[in-house]
């Protein structure tokens, strides 16, 4: 496994809350954390069906770009009774005309599950891809994932995405009600970013 000397990373996000997450987790080890949104970069069009795929895209994207190693993230949330919906295509359930509105990605989701009987599990877990890659084309790729509970009314004003619906198992609130610092120690970020570590930055 190719080990990352730094000490410039892009992360190839323009997601204000990923770039937060990523700097507080990268930050005691030394590294600087530069935004795709500073180099003036766009955002390619995601066309894979799987986490792993469009990590990929968007990790060679940015390095090529500007020859520097790059970090991406593709995340999102599996719903069980939803048959792993919205998954790769959670951001784009909060998709509107006028920008992301993760309030109303949540209440659709809600409202599909109100839709069916009440034997179907609320059982929901977050995944999250991690792509490393290089301007040479090397990548590396790490995977975390939480398991927990989708709950309703939304609770709670940290994190972002559909944090105030989510209850990780052995918990009793959200990720949007849990102080920040207790999320990143559990969160499907952290779990990847763990192999991450141990991986290339170890």
């Amino acid at each position: 496994m190719r080990k990352f000397a730094g000490p410039d990373l892009v992360l190839a996000s323009h997601n204000a809350g990923k770039l937060r997450e990523t700097d507080e987790l990268l930050r005691p080890y030394g590294y600087s954390v530069k935004s795709a949104a500073e180099f003036n970069l766009e955002e390619p069009e995601e066309t894979e069906d799987t986490f792993i795929g469009n990590a990929r895209i968007k990790a060679h994207f940015a390095a090529k770009a500007t020859g520097l190693p790059a970090l991406s993230d593709d995340s999102g949330i599996e719903i069980d009774a939803l048959g792993g919906a919205p998954g790769v295509y959670t951001a784009d359930w909060a998709e509107t005309p006028d920008g992301r509105d993760f309030t109303l990605a949540m209440t659709r989701a809600w409202d599909e599950l109100e839709a069916l009987d009440a034997a179907h599990p609320r059982t929901c877990r977050f995944c999250c891809t991690l792509c490393l890659a290089w301007p040479d084309g090397h990548d590396e790729i790490f995977e975390g994932k939480v398991e927990g509970h989708f709950t309703w009314p939304m609770s709670g004003q940290f994190g972002f995405g559909f944090d105030p619906i989510f209850t990780p198992l052995g918990k009793s609130q959200t990720f949007g009600e849990m102080d920040p610092a207790e999320k990143h120690a559990m969160s499907h970020r952290a779990v990847a970013f763990a192999k991450l570590v141990e991986g290339c930055l170890a």
